[in-house]
């Protein structure tokens, strides 16, 4: 199974998770989910949804000067980016749940 295809219908909640208990600058992001296991996310898709997830009103962000380099662009959850967590984190265990119940019934489970 192509899991980039997979990756495009749950990277919104990814990022919002990702982004739950700690804010992030957009590589920082990046890193954090390429660690927890989504290897295959790419750049560009990862700062296109922070983007779409701001304009959509679930993010925040702020600027954070860098001695480094050019200044890091934070994004952080607010209220209705932790709503939307919960709701599509409910919606994603239904989904978990029901896939593998069908695979259970099919002999196919890990």
């Amino acid at each position: 199974m192509d899991t980039t295809q997979l990756l495009k219908g749950v990277l919104d909640l990814a990022v919002l998770a990702v982004l739950k208990d700690e804010d992030g600058y957009g590589y920082d992001i990046l890193r954090r989910l390429r660690e927890a296991g989504l290897e295959e996310v790419g750049d560009a898709s990862v700062y296109g949804t922070l983007r779409r997830l701001f304009a959509a009103g679930l993010l925040t962000t702020y600027v954070v000067p860098s001695e480094s380099g050019p200044h890091r662009k934070y994004y952080s959850l607010n209220a209705a980016g932790r709503d939307q967590l919960t709701r599509s984190g409910k919606t994603w265990r239904s989904f978990a749940i029901t896939m593998d119940a069908l695979l259970d019934d099919r002999g196919m489970a890990a």
